[in-house]
């Protein structure tokens, strides 16, 4: 197997066992006597803790090579998982995310690893198809949850344990070390604060800020969506899913097949500038007047957005040496955790501040930054 399919592999796994647990942890929490706003602390608390420790085990991936730090991870999510199935108190289920927070944010070790093994022409599809296996991983995990979930809650976590270890048996036989030894020896680690990471990332920042505006634009509006469209149209749960669906369809789509043939003809801040100005159509879709008409724009803006996402990831491995990607990887998952955290905030306000239409204004503006700040080139 190319060890390109090992990395996916495990980003897939990695996310399908999140989408296993994810939508069933508030019932554990809860069921342990925990309250909702608990829920939203120990979720925002293991966002935050994954937007901290990427950066620092991309910064150990540059010393010590991408090999040991995934399969460290790996084993550290399979722990975590298996605590989260055995959990019989708050205090445990609080030990298993923490667990599974620090190990489980290998995403920048992971794109590291992509970067290394591609050349700069084919680096760009490459990505995309680490979004490919990403959105497969977050797709299908909720559905097969649910399915798993009548078994007893703590099932789907034991799953998802099961899972992370047999990935982790595959990399460990068959994934070979991506980045040299005399490129690690070149690298000193530095991790004493988060900080050292920001200050890095100074010389990144024309590549990361269009990065966190891309993310900005839609990490709130897939919180707020439900309550504008039942607001709006009278959508339901299942009509709310089978909307998110075709998105992520189209999201899939435009990943695994589109991207690699623009690239042959469009450079990265090209594509990237195209799929910020398809996001510039999100204010519509708060004043269309018939909720069918959602359908063909939500595509567009989705087809945009991965476009633009996977080409600045490969911008910012352009602008970095060959030996520190594990860093500047590290740097980019900070950056979308931040607007993972920012983007409903902000988002929330909005909507009860300003109106239904206004998260979705907010969105448009979001991406004419974010296209207006993509650097020319590398």
């Amino acid at each position: 197997m190319p060890p390109l399919w090992i990395v996916l592999a495990a980003v897939f796994i990695d996310l399908l066992g999140y989408g296993l647990v994810i939508p069933l942890l508030p019932i554990a929490i809860t069921r342990f006597g925990g309250s909702a706003t608990l829920v939203g602390v120990l979720i925002a608390g293991y966002a935050l803790l994954q937007g901290i420790c990427g950066p620092l085990l991309g910064a150990i991936s540059d010393r010590l090579g991408r090999r040991p730090v995934l399969l460290v991870c790996l084993c550290g999510t399979c722990i975590g998982y298996l605590l989260l199935g055995l959990a019989h108190s708050l205090e445990m289920l609080a030990i298993a995310l923490l667990v599974d927070a620090v190990t489980g944010a290998n995403l920048s070790t992971a794109q590291a690893y992509v970067a290394d093994s591609t050349t700069p022409a084919n680096r760009t599809r490459a990505f995309g198809l680490v979004g490919v296996a990403f959105a497969l991983g977050v797709t299908a995990g909720p559905a097969l949850g649910g399915g798993l979930s009548g078994l007893g809650t703590g099932v789907p976590a034991l799953i998802a344990a099961a899972l992370a270890f047999l990935n982790c048996v595959l990399m460990f036989a068959m994934l070979p070390e991506s980045l040299p030894a005399e490129q690690r020896l070149q690298v000193r680690i530095q991790i004493t604060s988060p900080l050292i990471f920001l200050r890095h990332g100074m010389a990144l920042r024309r590549v990361l800020i269009p990065i966190l505006c891309a993310n900005l634009a839609f990490a709130g509006l897939q919180s707020i969506f439900p309550i504008f469209s039942h607001a709006r149209f009278g959508w339901d749960a299942s009509t709310n899913g089978l909307f998110f669906a075709c998105v992520g369809v189209c999201a899939i789509l435009t990943q695994a097949f589109l991207i690699g043939k623009l690239r042959t003809r469009f450079s990265d801040p090209q594509l990237a500038r195209l799929g910020a100005g398809l996001s510039l159509l999100l204010p519509i879709l708060a004043f269309v007047p018939a909720s069918w008409m959602l359908y063909p724009l939500a595509a567009l803006v989705a087809i945009g957005s991965n476009l633009c996402i996977p080409a600045l990831a490969s911008l910012l491995a352009e602008r970095t040496n060959t030996h520190t990607y594990g860093r500047s990887m590290g740097l980019q998952q900070f950056t979308i955790n931040a607007a993972l955290i920012a983007g409903p905030l902000l988002s929330g306000f909005a909507y009860d501040q300003l109106g239904p239409a206004a998260p979705f204004v907010l969105g448009g503006v979001w991406a004419a930054i974010g296209m207006m700040s993509v650097p020319s080139s590398a």
